[in-house]
């Protein structure tokens, strides 16, 4: 290799470049020996080159360079002030750039403190004149000391051949990241574990994928020392207790200022826990939630960080180039808040995203009894040409227009809905805040009602159904059903979010928040793209002027879809609870001052009056 310390005359390069020689034990060269006689004669008059006088010069370099770099390599210390003579350098050859940075004023000081040197200051300031600092170059202060900045060239130097990030993890997230990673020009190392099944995972996907900047290990300390540093490490492995062995497996590897990054869909306590346990090692963690799915993972997701600050300022650029873009370009990642806000934040999206499906879920409910599939995605492909526009929506239609042999493959799946845990954890943590998010913890609980499908099929049998009314549903009434639950879905997750920024001292942006989840993500939607301008002004969605009016002319709509399910005993738990909830919370007297009284009357646990006073009061009743 050819080192190539470059700078103005008096910014050190030199001295720099001798002292780096030493210490790698190459040969070290000045660029101003080179010049012809006739270059010399000029500079010593005090004449400035031009770029006619310097062609000859730049040449007889590239012709030793080429030479040094078959050989052992050199250290050259050289102004090249324009991009146009280090073009002439490079013909043929690579070189590693250093650029000592400096301003006049300094350059100018140190050269008067050196006696006979044939640097005026006019011939410095042509120097500045013509400088085009590189944008391809190793750039260091001359502010520092030549020690300090040998060594920092020796680190860099030490880093230029392994990869920017490491991934730990080839399933189906970890894999579309990686990609998505090597697509963005990113030098990227991949490790999975070798476990029975699995012993060519990393060679397939190198296979594949074949790059480059793609090297793939299945060696853990192989893994971590092919990274530059400070190390940066994407994990995209299960939660829990897969991803405890994995910290303290890879613990031994690394060292203080490194960072792990968890991209899985971890509970927002275990993440504070990890943050605190590693950062007493040095080392910088964040609990990053990712959302998209398989494809918005490989096309751009929404990420949600939360951690150290520090941390994700020197992981950004990655994060944020593999993201989805909103509407005006700028990327749906953004640094949440400390500890586990990231993860809690994600946890909640996950929340919203169960209600959001069990509500089309329930349209398609109500509608099935007089409508076919394609019948019912041409009802929802109007509604999706409206402000009801969805990501799940538009999939919506294309699983209910999708055929297999001739029949609706809809109709052939069973109907038992699997879960994770995210949306249970959203509704957990809902009740240790004390928060009513009623809505996603009905699509919870609707969920693991499925689930009970022998028992359902039994019980069913035993039931006289209703008869099917000629008259269907309205389908103008559904829409305003809808409309109304949704807002009060995205209302009861982003005042659960509000509420845990308090408890926690977390500062959460609600508006940054909805528009990060504007695109990349499973619960992006035109309300999210309205709910960015509603929380800019307000943290309430139900204090916007004309959200409110929309709710109460679409109450009389859900009234009649209840009723009309009722009818026909049609499940739609999110339907009910979302009315049960507008309801309660727009209604100034309800009968809880019956339930306090019953407290008081078997725990004499007290109660206040209609009295406007914070007295307390208990009946020997």
């Amino acid at each position: 290799m050819v080192i190539v310390v470059m700078g103005v005359s008096g910014s050190g390069k030199s001295t720099v470049g001798q002292l780096l020689a030493e210490t790698l034990q190459l040969p070290f060269f000045d660029a101003d020996d080179f010049h012809p006689e006739a270059n010399t004669i000029k500079m010593a008059q005090g004449i400035p080159l031009n770029d006619q006088d310097r062609l000859p010069w730049l040449e007889n370099l590239n012709h030793h360079i080429k030479s040094w770099d078959v050989q052992e390599g050199a250290v050259l210390a050289c102004s090249a002030l324009k991009q146009s003579y280090r073009d002439i350098l490079e013909r043929s050859v690579s070189i590693y750039w250093v650029y000592l940075e400096g301003s006049f004023t300094l350059i100018k000081e140190r050269l008067d403190q050196r006696h006979n040197h044939f640097m005026s200051s006019q011939l410095l300031q042509s120097q500045f004149d013509a400088l085009e600092a590189p944008k391809k170059a190793f750039k260091i202060s001359i502010e520092e000391s030549p020690e300090q900045v040998v060594k920092k060239i020796i680190k860099d130097l030490k880093n230029m051949n392994n990869a920017e990030i490491g991934l730990i993890g080839l399933g189906v997230m970890g894999k579309s990241i990686a990609r998505n990673l090597l697509s963005r020009g990113c030098k990227l190392a991949v490790y999975n574990r070798v476990t029975a099944g699995e012993e060519k995972v990393v060679t397939n996907f190198i296979n594949d994928y074949s790059n480059d900047d793609l090297h793939g290990f299945t060696n853990l300390e192989h893994f971590v020392n092919s990274l530059e540093t400070p190390r940066k490490i994407l994990c995209m492995i299960p939660a829990g207790s897969p991803l405890d062995d994995l910290i303290k497996a890879i613990d031994p590897y690394l060292e203080k200022g490194d960072i792990l990054i968890d991209g899985g869909n971890s509970y927002f306590q275990d993440t504070q826990r990890r943050i605190d346990s590693l950062s007493e090692k040095g080392i910088q963690y964040l609990g990053v939630g990712i959302s998209g799915g398989e494809q918005g993972a490989l096309k751009g997701p929404s990420i949600m960080p939360g951690g150290q600050k520090e941390a994700y300022v020197q992981v950004a650029k990655y994060l944020e180039s593999i993201a989805a873009k909103d509407d005006n370009g700028l990327a749906c990642c953004t640094y949440i808040g400390p500890q586990g806000s990231g993860h809690f934040v994600k946890m909640i999206h996950n929340g919203i995203e169960y209600a959001e499906m069990q509500l089309l879920a329930e349209c398609y409910t109500l509608l099935k009894p007089w409508h076919d599939n394609d019948e019912i995605a041409q009802i929802f492909e109007e509604w999706n040409s409206t402000t009801l526009s969805s990501y799940l929506l538009e999939i919506t239609i294309e699983i209910l227009r999708k055929k297999e042999d001739g029949s609706y493959l809809l109709d052939q799946i069973l109907d038992k809905a699997g879960n994770k845990g995210t949306g249970c954890w959203s509704s957990k943590i809902a009740l240790d805040l004390g928060m009513p998010t009623s809505i996603m913890t009905q699509a919870v609980f609707a969920r693991y009602i499925s689930a009970f499908k022998t028992k359902r099929s039994q019980l069913s049998t035993l039931i006289q159904w209703p008869k099917i009314e000629e008259q269907p549903i309205e389908v103008q009434d559904l829409k305003k059903a809808y409309q109304l639950s949704r807002v009060v879905n995205h209302q009861q997750g982003f005042e659960l979010i509000q509420n845990a920024s308090q408890t926690y001292d977390w500062e959460l942006n609600l508006s940054e928040i909805a528009r990060i989840w504007t695109n990349g993500c499973i619960i992006k939607s035109t309300l999210m793209v309205q709910c960015i301008h509603v929380l800019k002004s307000d943290n309430n969605l139900f204090n916007n002027k004309d959200l409110m009016e929309e709710l109460q002319t679409n109450e009389t709509a859900l009234s009649s879809v209840l009723i009309k399910a009722l009818k026909h005993r049609l499940f739609i738990p999110c339907f009910t609870e979302a009315l049960n909830y507008w309801v309660g919370m727009t209604t100034e007297r309800l009968s809880a001052n019956v339930i306090q009284a019953q407290r008081d009357y078997f725990g004499a646990h007290t109660y206040q009056k209609n009295d406007g006073t914070d007295r307390f009061y208990h009946t020997n009743w």
